[in-house]
This record gives C-alpha cells, sequence and structure tokens, in this order.
C-alpha cells in the first residue's frame, strides 16, 4: 500500500480503526482523569456501535483495516517481535516482569496483551495501577487518530501528552515501520520524535515531545493547520516544521492555532474540521473572527531560508490568505448554550468520507439543523444500513450521516477521533 493523503476531504479508500477490545472492559476509576474519560464505559454496546460505525465507512472505504490485526501480523516474525518488545521494554523502562509475562505469548495473545495489559495474579485494591497491572491497559487506542497521522506519502508520529498513552505511538509506530503492506523504497516517517519523562521537561532549551493526531488537520498539500494545545506542545510543532523542511515534504505553511489547554478542547478537530471543499465545521466562539473566546493563530513559512513565524488575524482569513476558502457551518446552531453543549459531545469533530459526505453523532441536534440550512441531506445510520436510504458518490449532493452512538461518545472523541485516513483520492 502506497499511503497518500493530502487532503481532510479526499474520498476514503483505506482508513485504520480499532475496535475498542478488553481494554475498555478492565478500565478503572483512577486512570478516567488521564484518559480523558469521564465514566466506565459498557464495552459490549461499544462494541457493536464501533461494527456499525465500521460498515458506514466501508459504503465508501476499499479497506477498513484494525490496527491490532496488524500489530499480530507484525509480531509472527520473530525478528520484528524481539525488535518490537526491546523498543517498548527500552524507551518505557519496563521491569523485568513485563518482559517475562510477554515473552512466552504467541502472537495473538501478544498484540492483545500489549493492548489490553497484563494483570498482575492477585490484583489488590489500592490507589495505584501498579497494584492491578504489570502493564495497563490501553483504554483510548480506538481513538486512532493521536498516536500516528498519514501527512502525504508518510507517518508523523505521534508523542502523547500523558503517560498513561505513552505506549500508543510504539506500537502504532511498530505497524507502519515493520508491516510488509507498508513496505517501500522511501522512508516511512517524517517525524517520529518520543520521550518519556512523567511530564518533566528534559532540559529549559528541549522539551518533552508531546504531539498528537488529533491536532493536525491536512488541509492540502502544501499547508498543515495544527493546534497548539493541552496534548501538543509549541516547542514539538517547531521541531516537526523543520523537519518537514529537512526531509523535502511537500509541506509549504503551517497554521498553528493556540487553543485553551483545557479539557473542552483538548485538540484542534475538537473546534475545527473541514467537512468539504469551501466549508468547515466549527465552533464559532474559538475559530471565527471576533468570537468570545478566539484563538491566537501564526504562520510558519517553511520556505524561509529560516522558518518564521507571524501572526495571523485569525484561521478562516489566513486559510484564504493561502488560497483555501471555507464557509464556517456552526457547529450547535446560533444559540451560545447549545454551541458549548455540542462543543463538548463533539459536534465539530466531523470525519469526511468524501467532499460533502461526513459522519457526525447524531445527539448534536443542533448541529445537523445547521448542516441541513447549508444543503445536507441529512441520513440516520439506521437508514443506510438497512437498505432505506443509499450513498451513490456519483451523484452530487451532501450528505451528513447520523452515527448512533451514545455509548462511543462518553468517551469524548467523535468521529475523526476514531479514523486514521491511509490513503485519500486527491482533490
Amino acid at each position: 500500500m502506497t499511503l497518500s493523503v493530502d487532503s481532510e476531504i479526499g474520498r476514503l479508500r483505506a482508513v485504520l480503526v480499532h475496535e475498542p477490545g478488553r481494554e475498555i472492559d478492565r478500565m478503572v476509576p483512577s486512570m478516567m482523569q488521564d484518559l480523558l474519560f469521564d465514566d466506565i464505559l459498557f464495552g459490549a454496546r461499544a462494541r457493536e456501535e464501533h461494527r456499525r460505525f465500521r460498515q458506514v465507512l466501508r459504503f465508501v472505504a476499499d479497506e477498513v483495516l484494525d490496527v491490532q490485526d496488524l500489530l499480530e501480523e507484525v509480531l509472527r516474525d520473530p525478528h520484528a517481535r524481539n525488535e518490537v518488545l526491546t523498543e517498548l521494554s527500552t524507551l518505557l523502562a519496563w521491569p523485568p516482569a513485563v518482559l517475562l509475562a510477554l515473552n512466552e505469548l504467541p502472537p495473538a495473545r501478544l498484540a492483545a496483551g500489549l493492548v489490553e495489559g497484563v494483570e498482575r495474579p492477585n490484583p489488590s485494591i489500592t490507589g495505584s495501577l501498579d497494584s492491578l497491572y504489570l502493564l495497563p491497559p490501553l483504554p483510548n487506542w480506538f481513538f486512532q487518530r493521536d498516536p500516528a497521522t498519514v501527512v502525504g506519502r508518510r507517518v508523523v508520529r505521534g508523542s502523547m501528552a500523558t503517560r498513561a498513552r505513552w505506549r500508543e505511538p510504539l506500537l502504532s509506530g511498530a505497524v507502519f515501520a515493520r508491516h510488509p503492506r507498508f513496505a517501500g523504497a522511501e522512508p516511512r516517517f517524517w517525524f517520529q520524535e518520543f520521550a518519556a519523562g512523567e511530564g518533566r521537561d528534559l532540559s529549559w532549551a528541549r522539551m518533552r515531545p508531546t504531539l498528537e493526531g488529533g491536532d493536525v488537520l491536512v488541509l492540502s498539500p502544501e499547508v498543515l493547520v495544527i493546534g497548539y494545545s493541552e496534548r501538543t506542545e509549541k516547542t514539538t510543532i517547531e521541531r516537526l516544521a523543520e523537519a518537514l523542511r529537512r526531509e523535502e515534504s511537500a509541506v509549504r505553511k503551517i497554521l498553528v492555532v493556540a487553543i485553551p489547554p483545557q479539557r473542552a478542547t483538548m485538540h484542534l478537530d475538537t473546534v475545527f474540521t473541514r467537512i468539504s471543499s469551501g466549508e468547515c465545521l466549527c465552533y464559532g466562539p474559538m475559530i471565527l473572527s471576533g468570537g468570545a473566546e478566539e484563538a491566537d493563530v501564526y504562520e510558519a513559512d517553511l520556505t524561509s531560508r529560516e522558518i518564521t513565524w507571524t501572526t495571523r488575524d485569525d484561521l478562516l482569513s489566513a486559510l484564504l490568505a493561502l488560497g483555501i476558502d471555507l464557509a464556517p457551518i456552526l457547529c450547535g446552531g446560533l444559540d451560545p448554550i447549545d454551541q458549548q453543549r455540542e462543543q463538548w459531545t463533539d459536534g465539530a469533530n466531523a470525519f469526511a468520507l468524501a467532499p460533502g459526505v461526513i459522519l457526525c453523532y447524531d445527539r448534536n441536534e443542533r448541529t445537523a439543523e445547521m448542516l441541513s440550512r447549508h444543503g445536507y441531506t441529512v441520513v440516520a445510520d439506521d437508514d443506510l444500513l438497512l437498505g432505506r436510504e443509499t450513498l451513490d458518490l456519483r451523484k452530487p449532493g451532501k450528505h451528513a450521516i447520523l452515527l448512533s452512538a451514545p455509548e462511543l461518545s462518553r468517551a469524548r472523541g467523535g468521529p475523526r477521533c476514531m479514523t486514521m485516513p491511509l490513503v485519500r483520492d486527491p482533490v
């Protein structure tokens, strides 16, 4: 497979997802704060919703791949298996007991253990995860957007902000680095910095790298928009910009949007997503010029002798100056209360299957009404899955497919969060 993602909206051909497995069933309340969960999920219901979600993706995508299946295939090769376990144990400073528990497992059980975690033989109830697990589970790994991002023909591997997610980009990186599906003559990564450190700085001059895919949007082959957020550090954005220029990527401009470091806006894609060639879905108070919570915007020019950073008025006018003209459709509609409520429930976190064909949560009713006012045919996922409605991309028209996913939505991530596109058609 040749990776190819030059936009947020090109027709989806291949996508990486992960069905939430036993790792969410074994999540305990003491993990919720670090993992951005507000409650314990009902695993059986969440898996059923995710299966429906994948079926909707298959109406457009040729391949819908589960990352854990690919990880298992990597681990079938003894050499790759040894490399993966060595990298994980070294970078994450695993105690010998973890490797001892994992080393004898066959590939399928090893892949599951790396995601679901390894419980202690006699777990006890205390305030520490270490009393329950030799290796904690990764309940957030079904948010495949964050650990890695395809930009053009290569991958930007993430570096997660919280200790509970550090293992995720290492597993995703192992799949891209070692799975034969992604083999090719070119290097596979633009950027893959990683450092553990309990959130402490490595030095005053070099912060611990934090970069998550929910903050990285590919607006065109030449333009990235990146959120400077509680999950993505400014210095890491600067080093990514340097790497993209050094590796001679097609990226020429990066717009950096400084969003508040708070739970409601942990990533840029919680307040802004592109949904068609001329439209975006956004949380107006933060994205629109003059909004009550307007975010600061900076432009990095990768074509200059030294990368320069220039202040811009707002995101949409900065994009317009780069030739990308987007009309805003407001998450939550026009009422300030609805806007805040539906931003919290990922009303702005849409995922494009093709230009103007998007997935949203059905719970965000005011957002769906705004999409309808802007010419979108609003379709319930049930109607599509049961054949009461059809989706023919050869015919003109815009569609908003509403996903019934009350359990998945409680995990604080939308359709874009759950998907990592591998291949999109050019637009």
